[in-house]
């Protein structure tokens, strides 16, 4: 396989309208599910008399009504945005660069985003702590989305220099950014303080912990935005699907379609570090759930990325707090499980294709 074009499917090929929706149906079905066992599975059960007391009321204080509406729907809230988001930066990163393998973590992005804000907690801390805390809070999401930016905008330079279109080279770039990043993180590890070590260690594993209602709702908001755009642009991923060449043959700008996408996914990427620590695989596994669902069309593939990277996080998140009660296993852990055997099936499948080539 000589083209990274021919990596995804066909931007023509197309699935019965029955099929492109009744399947995403059975997907958020399958949501809907998950997301009612993991509010009421946990250190501590959820009665029905907790749903009736609001979280501004005397009862939400303590007992089982804090933990479900101060602690575990926000941290919901949060787990499904930043869920979405993922699944989104990584259909948004195969769509660009044409390869079914692209995906945030794997081509060095989160941890571009990790290394930033590693930067920020240790060498910059002396400006981090003298920022007012709700500052900060947008202080660490900034620094992400700087080191997301750059990783990116690095990545799609060096692969078109060392090899356009080569799937190895794109990967292989990924792969020494990621080294490179992951450099100076301990490098920061190094150089840091008990609570500093801690804080980045939180980011280097990923968790969910300390998910709040503002974090849920900072998330959702700019999730909504960045999904209408990614659906805006969704008829010239299309198009670019086919090439290059042949997308700026019917008119469209590719080198401004680049950069649209490379800050999208940025910015998500971004958003979903600085706050949850470094979650890898889920943009890899969704668009190809996706895929499989509803077919190449991008107008489907977007959306249904979206529902399955936040099902698949929901579930990772899920086990991550309950498998080891009254401890918590970083979120990582598990989306690196699943994803992990899930990467070297799609490696096998391309270098099958290659040889066939």
């Amino acid at each position: 396989m000589s083209s990274v074009g021919s990596a995804l499917p066909s931007p023509i090929t197309t699935v019965p309208a029955r099929r492109a929706w009744s399947r995403p149906m059975l997907l958020t079905a399958a949501l809907v599910l998950t997301v009612v066992v993991a509010v009421q599975f946990g250190a501590m059960p959820i009665a029905a008399a907790d749903w009736l007391n609001g979280p501004w009321s005397d009862a939400a204080k303590t007992g089982g009504a804090h933990v479900l509406w101060q602690l575990r729907l926000p941290r919901l809230g949060l787990t499904l945005a930043v869920g979405a988001a993922l699944g989104l930066a990584g259909a948004l990163s195969q769509a660009l660069f044409r390869n079914p393998m692209a995906e945030p973590s794997l081509l060095g992005v989160t941890s571009g985003a990790a290394a930033a804000v590693a930067l920020t907690l240790t060498v910059f801390a002396g400006l981090h702590a003298a920022l007012p805390a709700d500052v900060r809070l947008w202080l660490l999401p900034l620094a992400g989305f700087v080191g997301a930016l750059a990783v990116c905008f690095s990545l799609d330079r060096l692969s078109r220099w060392l090899a356009p279109g080569s799937i190895a080279a794109l990967l292989l770039c990924g792969l020494a950014l990621q080294a490179m990043t992951f450099a100076v993180v301990g490098l920061c590890s190094f150089i840091a303080n008990d609570e500093q070590l801690r804080a980045i260690n939180f980011w280097t594993l990923g968790s969910l912990a300390g998910a709040n209602w503002i974090m849920a709702a900072v998330m959702a908001g700019a999730l909504l935005a960045l999904g209408t755009l990614a659906l805006r642009v969704a008829p010239r991923l299309n198009a670019l699907a086919l090439g290059e060449a042949a997308a700026a043959h019917v008119g469209i700008d590719v080198e401004h379609l680049r950069w649209q996408c490379i800050t999208m996914v940025a910015l998500l990427s971004a958003l979903a570090v600085a706050w949850c620590g470094n979650i890898g695989f889920i943009g890899l596994m969704a668009p190809h759930l996706a895929r499989q669902l509803v077919g190449a069309d991008q107008h489907h593939v977007l959306p249904n990325a979206m529902l399955a990277g936040a099902l698949l996080l929901v579930v990772a998140d899920t086990l991550a707090r309950t498998l080891a009660v009254p401890a918590e296993i970083p979120v990582g852990v598990f989306s690196a499980l699943i994803g992990a055997p899930w990467f070297l099936f799609l490696l096998r499948g391309a270098v099958r294709r290659m040889g066939s080539a």
